[in-house]
């Protein structure tokens, strides 16, 4: 039986999760998705996240948040990590980290699934090797879970098709995020430039800095998931605040952007039987500023409120 998760690059902002909120309900009806898995560690103000918001996006149907190298930025949200059991920190992360690397949840179909955080390590804040922790991570899940989905949160792509071929076979998905750029990124910007983050790679694809859709034993891939958030931006901020620091090394506000808003990730098919993914394809979205900002209609809840920006970094 076909079993399809939806994968949701890093939701940065207020400005990501209303566009996630406007585009997730019509694409979950369209292709029949089992679960979402989103990564929601921008989500709070540009970084880290904070217990309204982890349930803002719980009702919106994200069944498990994965977390990254700001995981801790917002202080209040570390007694939800110690209690639940639907957003994860790096599992390879200090022992005594509170939070859990991985957990195993029962998708509303009826199929258990296993859902694991790793945290790179060129380029990013120390970490344990993320490959005995995942080792350590899949003994521990053992037969509880045949569909198995990694997020790969680092800044270099080595890291990440790295991990990939380490889990092809034992795992139905291993994908990237933290970089904010989906994989084959090509577009013209306004003013006329075209533009794309890397042109891959001209030679053979069957090692660590080719990529394959679906590796050979079975295993779906993707060197980064995007963003889901405002396109018009550097990262998820303000472009002019980004530009302005970078020119002058003076210190400023990153604060969240808004406009071009999209939702990024992808869309893996896997068979609940054997756990191999069959397919899988990028998904980027574009919702307008009206579909993600409608008018409040009288007595509607009133949202959380936005913590405040961060300075000097995304």
């Amino acid at each position: 039986m076909d079993f399809r998760a939806l994968l949701i690059g890093d939701i940065v902002g207020k400005p990501g999760r209303r566009a996630l909120a406007a585009a997730l309900p019509k694409l979950m009806a369209e292709r029949s998705i089992d679960i979402v898995i989103a990564n929601a560690e921008n989500a709070a103000g540009g970084s880290g996240i904070n217990g309204p918001i982890v349930e803002e996006l719980r009702t919106l149907g994200v069944d498990c948040l994965t977390m990254g190298d700001h995981v801790y930025r917002k202080k209040e949200v570390v007694p939800v990590l110690a209690s639940s059991d639907r957003i994860l920190r790096p599992a390879n992360l200090a022992v005594e980290a509170v939070g859990r690397g991985y957990t195993v949840l029962e998708s509303q179909s009826g199929f258990k699934f296993a859902v694991a955080s790793l945290l790179g390590r060129t380029f990013m804040k120390p970490a344990d090797c993320p490959f005995h922790a995942i080792d350590r991570a899949l003994a521990e899940i053992g037969d509880k879970a045949k569909l198995i989905f990694l997020d790969m949160h680092a800044e270099a792509t080595s890291d990440k098709v790295a991990m990939g071929w380490y889990l092809d076979g034992r795992a139905t998905c291993v994908f990237g995020t933290h970089t904010h750029i989906q994989t084959a990124d090509e577009r013209v910007l306004p003013k006329g430039t075209a533009y794309i983050t890397d042109l891959g790679m001209t030679g053979p694809y069957d090692g660590v800095l080719g990529r394959r859709r679906v590796l050979p034993k079975g295993t779906a891939y993707i060197t980064d998931l995007g963003m889901t958030g405002p396109y018009d931006s550097v990262l998820g901020r303000r472009k002019e605040k980004v530009l302005s620091a970078l020119l002058t090394s003076m210190p400023t506000f990153f604060d969240v952007a808004i406009g071009d808003l999209r939702v990024c990730g992808a869309l893996v098919t896997a068979d609940t039987q054997t756990g191999r993914a069959t397919a899988i394809e990028r998904v980027m979205i574009p919702v307008t500023e009206a579909e993600a900002f409608p008018p409040k209609a009288p007595g509607q809840p009133k949202e959380p409120t936005e913590p405040a920006e961060q300075a000097d970094g995304f």
